[in-house]
């Protein structure tokens, strides 16, 4: 299972909010609702939420084995 947890984690730290993804960077609110709900998001997604907080993959996501999700 993809596990969205680095994602909350890197925007705690870098002081980010969802509303500003949002609003400032232009991220659809049903992309950070999907996130919210474990739902899958596309690579482009992906990269441009990298590129937004220049941090690596895993810094938004990271797989749990089924035991562990």
């Amino acid at each position: 299972m993809i596990s969205y947890r680095p994602f909350y984690n890197t925007l705690l730290h870098l002081g980010i909010t969802e509303y500003a993804l949002i609003y400032k960077y232009g991220i659809p609110a049903n992309t950070i609702h999907r996130m919210k709900h474990g739902k899958p998001i596309t690579t482009t997604t992906l990269d441009t939420l990298c590129s937004i907080l220049e941090c690596p993959v895993q810094d938004i996501l990271e797989y749990l084995p089924p035991e562990e999700a």
